[in-house]
Formats: C-alpha cells, structure tokens, sequence
C-alpha cells in the first residue's frame, strides 16, 4: 500500500485503484468498481521500451468504405521477448501519448501516457504458442467512434506496462458519421424522440431527421444538440485517464404523430454546402394513446453492463451475459413495443469510451423501439456532487454521460425521475440516486404520478426504480438486516398501497426474484400464478440480472419471497385488455419463460379497498 500512497500513477489492483483527483492538489485513495475490466491497467505507470525488431500491424487501414459503423481489424504482432503478460491496447485517438496529463502531479517522469485503451486482449488470447513464438494475431472489433485507432503492444502485465511497439493508424472513411440512433418516448403521448452521436459540431453542420409514415410524404425536423466537456466530470478516471471527447450529442422530437402508426426514419446532418450526409434507414411503431386498448408488450430489466464480441476486455467476464440478453431483445423485437432499462446502464465507470460501445451494441434495440433508462449508481454516485449516497461507482461522472447520451421526459435530466403512459400502463420511474422520503421533491412526484393515472383506462400502474426500494432477500440486503435499501420502504410502501400499484420492479441485486403481493412485510395474498379481483398488494420483483456478474441470494429465504433465480434474464410485461396482465421472466441464455404470474382485475376491482388504500371513514359512515 506505501507504493500505492507515493505514487501519482492510477496504480490498480483488481480491487483497489487510486485515483488522483485534481481537487485541491489533494490525492485520495478510494475503492473504485473492481469489475470495470479498463480499471485494471495502471496505464500512467507505462515507461517507453519501443523495440525496432518488435512490430503491430493492423489491417485494412480504411474501414466503413460501404458505409458500415462496425468492422473488424486484424491485428498481427511479433515481440522479441515475448511473454505470457504481454497485450495489445486498442486507442484512440491513435496518437495517445502526452508529455503532460490533466489534473496529474507534473514530478512524475515523462514521457506519459494520459489515456487508458478504449479496449485491450492478452496476445495469447487466440496464439497458445505466442511465448515459445513471438508471434501473433487478433481480429478486433471497431466501431466508428470519432476519430482513429492504433494498436500497441505491452509487455509487463497490466500493473506494470512497458510499450514496445505501435502500430499504424486505422480509421474510418467518415469518423463524423451520425450513428447509433435511439428512441425515447417524449413527454406528450404522441411525441417519439430520436437522440443520435456524431462528430458534427453545429458550426460544419445542422443535425436533422428526415421522416414520415411509413410509404407516405416524408418531412425534416431540426434537432438540439448537446456535449459535455472534461471538467463537467467529478472526479477521476472521468476526468483523467478514462476520459475520452463523447462527441455531439443530437436529438429530435418527432411530434404529432398517429398511435399505433409505422414510421420511416434518418438521422443525418446538413452541411455548409447543403449536402447532406445520412444514416441508414430505420423504422418504428408510434405509440398508442394513452388508454388505448390493444396488445401492448413491455421488456424491463436492469444493469446489463456491456461486452466485446471479440472477447476484448474480458478477463473476469464479469458482463459477458449482456450479450445474450441483447441478443434475446433482437430476436424477440418484433413482439416489443418498449424497453426499460432500470439504472447500471454500461458500467463504464469514468471510461467513457464504453458509452459508444454500449450504444453501438443496442442499436437494433434502441432504434426501433423507445429505450428508456433510469438512474443508478454507477451512473450518478460520486461524493460531493448532489447524489443521495456518497459512494464512488460512477467512476467521477456523477451522471453527466447519461443524463446527456440519452432523453429521458423529466423535468429536468439532473433529478432522473420522470412519467411515461403507454396505452394501458403508466410507469413512474424513480431515481433511487437522489433522496426519496417523504417531503422531498421526489416523493412529491412519486405520489402525483401514482394518483394522477385514470385507472379505467390505465389499470395497469408500475413503479421502477434502481435500488429495490421494496424487497430483496439478495445477501447484501439481508446482511443489512433491511432486505431492501435502507428507509427505501418507510414512506414509499403507504403510497404503493394508497394507489394500489400492481407491481414494483427494481435493478441493483443481479438476480431475479419475486414476491406474493406484499404489504408490511407480510404477504396478503396466499396465490402465486394467478391474480383475480380486488388489489391486495403490491408484488415486488428484482430484476437486476440482465448481464453484470451475479449477486448471491441469502440463506434465509423469508415468507414474501416465493420465486428466486440465481441466472440471467429480463422481464416481459403483456397487456392483453384492460382486465389481463400477463408478467413473463425469461433467461439470457435461450428466451425461455422461467416464471410467470397473471393479474385479472376489472375497473370495479381497483375502486374497491384494500387494507389502507381507501379512507378508514366516510362522510356517510
């Protein structure tokens, strides 16, 4: 720990990293997430060993000449001394080396390296031989990020990096290109908005969209465009070795549009010239009025994270999952009208090259149906920056990256909490990251959304947010003694019942689990699949399972508890009619159905009283 203390470097255990803040001149050492594979290279502890018998080249040099965002580098290497330690770094900019670094100690030698890799692999990954050999080969994938790549090999592991060779430059044939587009319901019924990533600032051209029903006139709509700059990240890596330029942030709201309506759609930019320069086409269904009555299908999950096709990245595959959950999305989108991703979007943790890697992988998702998002700690919590809890998960982004990178219909994208109708349901999706209780701002929205929706014609009201502010018997929270978050019951579980919320689903604990319908701790209903008549209770379900590494349940399996899975998966919520609710859990692995439940309730039903969700007294009573 004395080496860890002296030293100015980002020096990183698998479990400990120190981080250099540039507050005061003064160096904290704190915990950092152990399972961000990028953390584990102490990359400002490199020293130069350039080798002229050591080589990378990568191939092809030119990339997306057919106008793909996508594609894959062969990179071939040779080391006179090789070593089972050594790996190749993918950066970009390709030209990654500095002679000062921001917010950094200038005693430490030079020259530096200031930026972590947006990538990297051990050189044996795919060469068994390469330490008897010398020689080796990877095929990498790149996706267009803004600008170029080269490839360097290391020697010395990822504690201690010795860079003996770089290669030449790769890019592609138009690193500007508008790319990655997704959708989000906007904040009228029939308002859709499309958000979309370039490298066009607003002085070489003008974001638009160019759309229409689907077959029909086609019109252009302007877009706003937004970024955020090193110093708007609190800490480091954010603002140090993981930072990286996000580019121009773009988005359109595409309004009046027809429910339950086929739309057409580009995102593109025009230029000083009035060229334009455009996306490939994509499409959507509009949403139904709220209320409507017709087969809405719903997909909600939380902290997927992100992973590398080609296996980059990878050494504890502590997100390898997320690859499977979104290929279960794709495969199933054709009966998915919207997904909610409740909070742990991309775990990149203050490497914000990560963000065009998770927006690249969900593209099929998130451009043809609305990808909504909710807060969580690895998005917001940085000390001294506003959030409820003063942990260090967001790497020093305290929430800048994805309040930005995606629209969500709040207010204001600073306090994350926010409503949306689609036909028959409404959701009310709280920020577990700010303060809850009661006689705060957000409990105030909280308890407008829940008693604000017509239930006859929006029965079906679900409450999401991050933390399990219900139930959880995930060992953590049982450790706590609170199973749940702390206090995250004592002023919410009144308003639950008061409103009669259906269902509450949470993210944070990577499992799966559910509840009987719950109130007080105590079931209120003995049925377990199927639901019929009056509102007893609100049924709890955790599902945080989409893809990060997976949390251990405790051995005490309390009484509310009767459905618990220790795998990977995502919800499907399926409003057949005003009066049928089909909930589905289902694995990563093959789309299997592994738990299921139906709630049958009629308009008389909800106006009927529960145990306190009517007035104790009546004027006529």
């Amino acid at each position: 720990m004395r080496r860890q203390q002296q030293s100015v470097a980002v020096l990183v255990t698998l479990c400990v990293v120190v981080v250099v803040l540039a507050l005061g001149g003064r160096i904290q050492q704190v915990e950092s997430h152990k399972d961000q594979p990028l953390s584990g290279i102490a990359i400002h502890e490199t020293t130069f060993h350039l080798n002229d018998k050591a080589h990378v080249k990568a191939s092809p040099t030119l990339l997306g000449s057919n106008g793909q965002h996508s594609e894959f580098v062969l990179v071939e290497f040779t080391s006179p001394h090789p070593s089972d330690d050594d790996w190749i770094g993918v950066f970009s900019p390709a030209d990654f080396n500095a002679s000062t670094c921001p917010g950094d100690n200038k005693m430490v030698s030079l020259p530096r390296l200031c930026s972590a890799p947006i990538k990297f692999q051990y050189a044996n990954f795919s060469n068994p031989r390469y330490s008897n050999t010398g020689t080796g080969s990877l095929n990498l994938q790149l996706i267009n990020q803004r600008s170029d790549f080269s490839f360097a090999l290391f020697s010395g592991g990822l504690l201690n990096p010795k860079l003996v060779a770089v290669s030449n430059k790769v890019a592609f044939e138009n690193p500007n290109a508008p790319v990655y587009p997704r959708l989000a319901l906007g904040k009228e019924w029939d308002t859709m908005t499309v958000t979309w990533t370039s490298g066009y600032g607003l002085k070489i051209a003008e974001p638009v969209v160019e759309w229409g029903v689907k077959g029909g006139e086609r019109k252009l709509s302007p877009a706003g465009t937004l970024t955020f700059a090193r110093n708007t990240m609190c800490g480091a890596p954010a603002r140090t070795v993981g930072w990286r330029d996000p580019g121009y942030i773009h988005t359109a709201f595409l309004k009046e549009l027809w429910p339950n309506a086929k739309y057409t759609y580009r995102v593109g930019h025009r230029l000083t010239n009035d060229a334009f320069v455009w996306s490939k086409e994509y499409q959507f269904k509009s949403t139904p009025f709220p209320g409507q009555n017709s087969l809405q299908q719903v997909v909600i999950f939380g902290d997927m994270g992100k992973a590398e096709v080609d296996g980059t990245n990878e050494y504890n595959d502590f997100q390898r999952a997320s690859l499977n959950t979104t290929k279960q999305l794709i495969k199933d989108l054709k009966k998915t009208d919207a997904v909610f991703h409740i909070g742990d979007i991309c775990y990149a943790n203050g490497y914000l090259s990560q963000w065009d890697q998770f927006t690249a992988q969900i593209e099929p998702i998130a451009s043809t149906v609305p990808y909504m998002i909710a807060s969580g700690n690895h998005e917001r919590d940085w000390p001294d920056s506003g959030s409820f809890y003063q942990g260090l998960d967001s790497g020093g982004e305290c929430g800048v990256p994805a309040e930005t990178m995606f629209y969500v219909p709040a207010q204001n994208r600073a306090k994350f909490w926010y409503s949306s109708d689609y036909g028959m349901f409404r959701f009310c999706v709280a920020d577990t990251e700010h303060d809850w209780r009661e006689g705060t701002e957000q409990y105030k929205f909280i308890e407008q959304c829940l008693a604000s929706v017509d239930r006859k014609t929006q029965p079906w009201l679900i409450f999401l947010a991050h933390r399990v502010l219900g139930y959880s018997s995930t060992s953590f929270y049982a450790e706590e003694g609170s199973f749940g978050e702390p206090m995250g019951r004592d002023s919410l579980q009144k308003l639950w019942q008061k409103y009669k919320v259906d269902i509450a689903i949470y993210g944070h604990a990577h499992n799966y689990e559910r509840t009987c319908p719950v109130y007080q701790s105590v079931c209120t209903s003995d049925e377990k699949t199927n639901y019929k008549g009056t509102f007893n209770g609100t049924i709890h379900i955790v599902a945080g399972g989409a893809g990060a590494g997976l949390a251990e349940f405790s051995d005490l399996q309390p009484n509310w508890s009767i459905v618990r899975d220790y795998d990977y998966g995502f919800l499907k919520l399926t409003a057949a009619n005003y009066s049928n609710l089909l909930f589905e859990y289902k694995k990563s692995s093959d789309g299997t159905v592994h738990d299921s439940f139906k709630i049958s309730r009629d308009y008389r039903d909800v106006l009927a009283c529960a145990v306190d969700s009517c007035p104790a007294t009546t004027l006529a009573s």
